[in-house]
């Protein structure tokens, strides 16, 4: 199958987004400003988990994210086959382990000549919180979970097509449930000292997902809380979004 790779820039209520398209799926990924926040729960936040604190600052450099969750049909156009449990295009695959999605990004970044990789811990929950442009919510996007996120109290226990509820401060969609989202870090406990541009400690076995899913409760959807699984483990509640660092994308 011949692959075609198309890059344009436009500019969408003042936001930069990069539009690909290959083989015919198109796919968006969103400017995130650099900043400095507070990455974490506060010891004050009556839900968060040990595992979530101490809150602690974090900068970051300028980077894209993803608009949405990788898609079935954007997995089918670079692996030529459908892993998912829930046979929908427009949904997010999933029963894609952390080393599964490492072979997409791969193949992806032979196809686009870029290096697309999966989001660091620290550049999800940024990105999650809405960036420089946050307004604090619990969710992403909303302190009411069911308009911004499909779980369990919304979800008829499956998955959904990818931007149908709102999106955040950033123009982003669904970093609160539909499907967890593997991070390229490895789970470790934070440390209270101010970090810039944290990668997460490698190699490991518990590679980071975040944003809660279908299945999960408001607890699990909460833009801090952290979640762990083995980088073989498929589930049909695991997927991925891309991004890519400023440097490596073509003018």
């Amino acid at each position: 199958m011949t692959f075609v790779l198309m890059l344009v820039c436009i500019n969408v209520n003042s936001e930069k987004i990069k539009k690909f398209v290959v083989n015919n799926v198109t796919f968006n990924m969103i400017l995130v400003e650099g900043g400095t926040f507070i990455m974490g729960a506060s010891s004050n936040d009556a839900n968060a988990e040990e595992v979530e604190m101490p809150a602690h600052k974090v900068t970051l450099s300028t980077y894209y994210i993803a608009e949405t969750e990788v898609t079935q049909e954007l997995w089918q156009a670079v692996m030529q086959y459908n892993p998912s449990h829930f046979n929908c295009t427009q949904c997010p695959v999933e029963q894609v382990s952390w080393s599964d999605c490492q072979r997409f990004i791969t193949k992806l970044n032979e196809i686009t000549n870029l290096q697309f990789r999966l989001p660091t811990e620290a550049e999800w929950e940024f990105a999650a919180k809405g960036g420089n442009l946050s307004k604090g919510y619990t969710y992403s996007g909303s302190n009411n979970a069911e308009n911004v996120a499909w779980l369990l109290t919304n979800s008829n226990d499956i998955t959904h097509h990818v931007k149908q509820l709102k999106p955040n401060e950033l123009g982003i969609y669904d970093m609160s449930g539909n499907v967890l989202e593997w991070c390229n870090d490895v789970l470790c406990h934070y440390k209270p000292q101010h970090r810039i541009n944290p990668q997460g400690k490698a190699p490991g076995v518990y590679r980071v997902n975040r944003g809660g899913s279908f299945c999960n409760g408001v607890h699990r959807c909460r833009v801090t809380f952290r979640n762990a699984s083995e980088y073989k483990n498929k589930s049909g509640i695991l997927g991925f979004r891309l991004a890519l660092s400023v440097e490596t994308t073509e003018e």
